[in-house]
């Protein structure tokens, strides 16, 4: 089902059935704690570079983002707190789809933290403060170090 999270909608196999209501029902994870909808939050990850690498030069920062039904209008990379750049978005066939994204960056040499944020087609920013996958869904920037060695 786009846009919730597998536990709420991903069949993994049937030993029976029964006809029900949403209302009525509630699947294997939610009396453990997980909440019912799961609804998946829009999102920026960092894949590339990794977090403690080194580098020389121009560095490509870049990963996938995600805002189910909504789709991504924009994603930013901030370096030590400074300000936000809008990095450059990979096409899509849909809003249900992850967006590719890359920044080339080139920075002064020593140790750097590198946050993503997405940015869904309405203007709606990811939320900053972190949260937990339990019980609905992580959330939050994501960070890397990164080193700048002298060539």
């Amino acid at each position: 089902m786009p846009g919730l999270y597998g536990y709420v909608s991903a069949t993994k196999w049937v030993t029976n059935l029964r006809l029900t209501t949403w209302d009525e029902f509630d699947g294997y994870w939610i009396p453990r704690g997980w909440s019912k909808l799961g609804p998946v939050k829009t999102m920026a990850r960092i894949d590339t570079p990794r977090t403690g690498s080194d580098h020389t030069g121009e560095v490509a920062i870049g990963g996938v983002a995600w805002a189910v039904h909504r789709g991504i209008g924009q994603v930013q990379i901030r370096v030590d707190d400074g300000e936000w750049l809008d990095a450059e978005l990979g096409g899509v066939p849909s809003n249900d789809t992850w967006t590719q994204w890359v920044y080339r960056w080139t920075g002064e040499p020593g140790s750097h933290v590198v946050e993503a944020r997405a940015i869904d087609t309405a203007g709606e920013i990811q939320p900053e403060e972190p949260a937990p996958p339990a019980p609905n869904g992580a959330q939050g920037y994501h960070r890397i170090n990164l080193d700048i060695v002298t060539p």
